[in-house]
């Protein structure tokens, strides 16, 4: 069996704050985005439009390629960014 990766919270702020690390992966990648009333698609192309309009945009190299897994089109991040 192949060893689990640290999560990006865990690889960011584990070492500082592992309590956070772990509420970030348990309640916000696990809780929230197992929630049926939108898909992970929807999910993430929403939260790549709010990261975009946010100005959070380091954190578009991790939601991007994940939006990608779970189904959204390169076309449909472009007009989401644009």
């Amino acid at each position: 069996m192949a060893e689990q990766q640290p999560s990006g919270a865990q690889r960011q702020f584990g070492q500082i704050a592992p309590f956070f690390a772990e509420m970030t992966d348990d309640v916000l990648f696990g809780q929230v985005w197992s929630r049926r009333e939108l898909s992970a698609r929807d999910r993430s192309l929403v939260t790549v439009a709010a990261l975009v309009a946010g100005g959070n945009t380091e954190q578009l190299r991790f939601h991007l390629p994940h939006a990608v897994e779970n189904g959204v089109t390169r076309t449909e991040l472009i007009e989401a960014i644009t």
